[in-house]
């Protein structure tokens, strides 16, 4: 599913009037009987108050229509106008009149927040129509009151398009922000709408078409989708071990021994075939001892413990017998093993993941990876992003999906951004918002187990950028079975990896209804 920007949704607007001849009165006649379905699912209609609150854009039109259609089927409907009613435009202004016309219990312009607290405190539901997507400075004044006392309340609100007070574009708090239970969304779901802090606005996220035809709401120049499931080959039942992935795992150092383990077992544990750890002598043996299916390549260290760049010429070596080689895991910032790490990412040739200390290595001369033969994933969270771009985390978040395009495409990477509702970026544009995972993922070694996930999807037999979104999707899927079974606070990367299998079992044969609906956004 397409995710729309503002200034794309602008224009697909534009083109369902122009192209298709689809007036704005229809758009907004379909936007509304689309919230109204969703009101009648999750709340009823008849016998039940309801309270519009309406600014006076396109928005609040919107909110008109939801208003008439709730009273024609027995609803008992309270309408307030927030701001200059002589400001209403084109079909919103048609719906103004027509509303001036109907038997609402209440329809007037407010003046103040508290005029209707009794009322937003009465109501079975509230309907907020105050800002859509184009909103671009921080609320304030009798807007900010409204929307405060809104969540005050704690009543149930339906938000139309997005939350009013969350940016469009980015997702963010502007100054206040409605927390919605429910919010429908026209025509494709806006980036504001799933990215983090506006996705836990929304509440349950629904969209309606509104009339666009197919072409409008699948066009190829809009470059934001949803991270969906990308279907696994089928396993061969004649396979053997290296039909399933050949990958070394160049990782680890003294007082680093969970994230060398975590990454090469989980790339076993999500259906990968045949794991080599290549990790400092003295390591090994440790390791060895809890992954015992891992074939452990004992190395030449440093004097810190790390691996020695004396290792380069056998790492080369054992490199190009494999699928896939992954370099970073718990490496370690010794100055020879980041040595090591940037000569494997420009002379490796095979496909390449760089995970963890890579990340910091290559963040020295990203300019190597711009050079490299093979693909690469590079799966760096906020901080890592910030060394490989030079912006600060604070840039990064105010432009995320801006950002990892250019970067994936600069460095000619698959760029796997990590954090709530992580973001996979390819070098062509492209960028997927994924939908699974949790908070309680938020612990040490869970990156580890991504980086081996992403790396059994390839084994498994998906090209490299589509392996990168469905090891995101995977591990995020097998963090929300362990949080079901063991509560989100007490999970960990041991607990991820250990619900990889059962996760690769769903994807096979059907997700579970208690996690389905979170993975997609519902149509209305």
């Amino acid at each position: 599913m397409k995710i729309a920007g503002v200034q794309e949704i602008r224009d697909l607007d534009r083109e369902a009037m122009e192209k298709f001849c689809i007036p704005e009165d229809i758009l907004m006649e379909n936007a509304g009987e689309a919230a109204y379905r969703v009101l009648v699912k999750e709340v009823g209609v008849r016998g039940k108050r309801f309270v519009v609150l309406c600014g006076t854009g396109n928005n609040g039109g919107d909110g008109l229509v939801v208003a008439r259609k709730l009273l024609s089927e027995g609803g008992l409907v309270k309408v307030f106008i927030v701001g200059d009613p002589g400001k209403f435009q084109g079909a919103a202004k048609k719906n103004f009149a027509v509303a001036s016309l109907l038997p609402f219990v209440a329809m007037r312009q407010i003046k103040t927040a508290d005029s209707i607290r009794s009322d937003v405190a009465h109501a079975d539901a509230a309907i907020d129509a105050l800002f859509g997507t184009g909103l671009s400075r921080d609320v304030s004044g009798l807007f900010r009151e409204v929307i405060l006392l809104l969540n005050e309340k704690r009543r149930p609100v339906l938000s139309l398009d997005i939350p009013s007070g969350i940016c469009g574009d980015r997702g963010a708090v502007l100054g206040a922000a409605v927390k919605a239970r429910w919010t429908v969304t026209f025509g494709v779901p806006k980036r504001g709408n799933l990215l983090y802090p506006g996705y836990e606005y929304c509440g349950k996220l629904y969209v309606s078409a509104i009339s666009y035809p197919p072409s409008v709401q699948e066009r190829g120049d809009i470059m934001v989708s949803v991270n969906d499931i990308v279907p696994l080959p089928p396993r061969s039942r004649e396979g053997h071990k290296g039909d399933f992935g050949e990958v070394l795992f160049v990782a680890g150092a003294a007082g680093y021994l969970g994230a060398p383990y975590f990454a090469a077992h989980s790339f076993l544990k999500a259906g990968g075939g045949y794991s080599r750890l290549a990790a400092p002598a003295s390591i090994a043996p440790y390791i060895a001892a809890k992954g015992s299916e891992i074939v452990l390549i004992p190395l030449a260290e440093t004097k810190s413990g790390s691996l020695a760049s004396r290792n380069r010429d056998t790492l080369l070596g054992l490199a190009e017998r494999m699928d896939m080689v992954v370099v970073g895991p718990g490496l370690s910032l010794d100055r020879e093993a980041q040595d090591l790490a940037r000569d494997l990412a420009a002379n490796v040739e095979k496909p390449l993941i760089i995970d963890g200390d890579g990340l910091t290595a290559v963040s020295a001369k990203p300019e190597i990876l711009k050079g490299r033969k093979g693909p690469v994933i590079l799966t760096p969270h906020p901080g890592e992003m910030s060394r490989l771009t030079g912006k600060t985390v604070g840039e990064i978040n105010e432009d995320k999906i801006g950002l990892l395009q250019k970067t994936a495409g600069e460095l000619r990477a698959v760029v796997v951004l990590k954090g709530a509702h992580t973001l996979i970026g390819y070098p062509d544009g492209q960028v997927f918002i994924n939908l699974s995972g949790n908070p309680g993922m938020a612990k040490a070694g869970t990156g580890d187990v991504l980086t081996g996930t992403i790396a059994a999807m390839n084994g498994l037999g998906l090209p490299v950028p589509e392996a990168a979104r469905m090891g995101v999707f995977v591990h995020g899927f097998a963090g929300d079975l362990a949080a079901e079974a063991r509560g989100e606070d007490g999970i960990s990367a041991a607990d991820i990896m250990a619900f990889l299998p059962i996760a690769l079992k769903g994807v096979r044969e059907g997700l579970p209804d208690s996690l389905r609906e979170d993975y997609e956004v519902l149509r209305v």
